[in-house]
């Protein structure tokens, strides 16, 4: 049957007191909903809608790259009132509901509940929780059938001792669920057209209700204030610390570690305290990563060791490269076997060959050095001239001086060394010694200043 998953993103999350719309809030670097959609896409949607209310234009362009279609809740009348809003456009096949703001339910857990559903039965996810309150509670009869959802506001005494809840999360046939829409009354104390009163329908046309829960509580947890946001944070990184430590990775605190993308790693790799892996980022056999780091979109070759508070953004580093600490390499950093980057060294659109070495407080950028290139400390490529940037090239075993500036366009050749202390805007022969500074001059007991007395008024 196709599926048709409809993700329920219209409410204003006043408690998160922002102007972006709840369901945009990061976690793990992607707003809630994006993991909702990604979760959906998982289990072969056809068709995925979003229901969008409070701020969807801002939803919408957030969502721009994404394969949905969107359905507008003008009035937040309840979840009845914002699923009826995409009915229309519901294929004849099974159709989910789900929460923008419920970021962590697994693909595993929705697709046991999707295989319950047929046109006689229809399938609900339950929670069973210490403390259920302000959820709806599964009202069931004497042979344990689901038969009603109360909720909290609306339940009585007996009721709310009720542990199991409702999860809102629920799968049907677009023909039940077409059946029980118009059927929904806003008779209650919220004066809202609550879709948990398909439940009681459901039971009372005699159409089965199977039930499943969750692995974890936190699957089904949603997000109405930073403080929620916050714990499902870190229960979702702890998730990722603890596959990561089941795949052999060695890390000094999994309660220190952010991945906020995708993070491969091979055998033996060791990461350290207060790392953030953004992106799509690679780490090979034996790569040691020092503390608090930040690692975005790029691939780190085997025996690879980046030391603390380092920044890497689209690099590529080949095997038994040294990075740091405090280094920084921007996009465009492609470093060859065995070479380093030191201390408060910046690197963009750098190419550095076997054994090549910025080692110092440097600024290397739009750069292509070969083999065993050693640059001093101080040494800045002057790639930009206002206007467009320009490229230096430097040769196999060149050595370029301390506190040297390379004015691009230029060629320093194979082997050539340029002196400390030099401008280089020409190009440098192979071999060559290339030196620009003034030749050093000293003169004999020469008088030094003295401050001039103030006078007193």
């Amino acid at each position: 049957m196709a599926l048709d998953v409809v993700i329920l993103a219209a409410g204003q999350g006043t408690r998160m007191r922002s102007e972006k719309p709840k369901v945009l809030h990061a976690l793990a670097g992607k707003p809630m909903v994006r993991h909702v959609i990604d979760t959906a896409m998982e289990l072969g949607t056809h068709r995925l809608h979003v229901v969008i209310g409070h701020g969807g234009n801002q939803v919408r362009e957030s969502l721009a790259d994404c394969s949905v279609e969107f359905a507008l809740q003008s009035e937040q009348k309840g979840t009845g009132h914002a699923v009826a809003q995409a009915k229309d456009k519901l294929a004849d096949g099974k159709v989910l509901v789900l929460y923008g703001d419920v970021p962590l339910i697994r693909h595993e857990t929705l697709a046991t509940l999707l295989d319950e559903v047929n046109e006689q039965r229809m399938a609900l996810l339950t929670v069973t929780l210490d403390d259920p309150t302000g959820y709806g509670r599964i009202k069931r009869d004497t042979e344990g059938r689901p038969v009603a959802i109360v909720e909290h506001k609306d339940a009585s005494e007996s009721e709310r001792a009720i542990t199991e809840c409702n999860t809102g999360i629920m799968a049907m046939t677009a023909t039940q669920l077409r059946r029980w829409l118009p059927q929904l009354s806003a008779e209650n104390v919220q004066g809202e057209y609550y879709l948990t009163d398909v439940i009681a329908m459901a039971a009372e046309e005699g159409t089965a209700i199977a039930t499943a829960q969750p692995a974890t509580p936190v699957e089904v947890e949603g997000v109405n204030n930073r403080l929620q946001l916050a714990r499902l944070e870190r229960a979702y990184q702890f998730a990722q610390a603890e596959q990561l430590m089941t795949d052999g990775v060695a890390l000094a605190d999994p309660a220190r570690l952010d991945v906020r993308g995708s993070l491969r790693c091979g055998r033996d790799v060791e990461i350290d305290v207060g790392c953030i892996f953004e992106g799509e980022v690679e780490l090979a056999d034996g790569v040691r990563v020092g503390p608090y780091c930040v690692i975005r979109n790029s691939k780190i070759g085997a025996a690879s060791v980046i030391e603390a508070h380092s920044v890497l953004e689209g690099a590529i580093l080949e095997g038994k490269s040294r990075i740091g600490p405090f280094a920084r390499l921007r996009p465009g950093t492609r470093l060859a076997e065995g070479a380093r980057i030191g201390n408060f060294v910046e690197t963009k659109n750098a190419i550095l060959g076997e054994g090549a070495k910025i080692n110092h407080l440097s600024y290397v950028g739009d750069a292509r050095l070969g083999r065993e290139v050693n640059i001093g400390a101080g040494t800045i490529t002057c790639n930009y001239d206002g206007a467009n940037k320009h490229l230096t090239e430097i040769g196999n075993h060149a050595f370029i001086g301390s506190n040297t500036a390379l004015v691009a366009p230029v060629k320093v050749g194979e082997g050539a060394t340029v002196g400390a202390g030099s401008t280089i805007s020409r190009d440098v022969e192979a071999g060559a010694l290339a030196l620009t500074r003034e030749r050093q001059m000293s003169k004999q007991n020469w008088p030094r200043p003295q401050k001039t007395p103030t006078q007193e008024h």
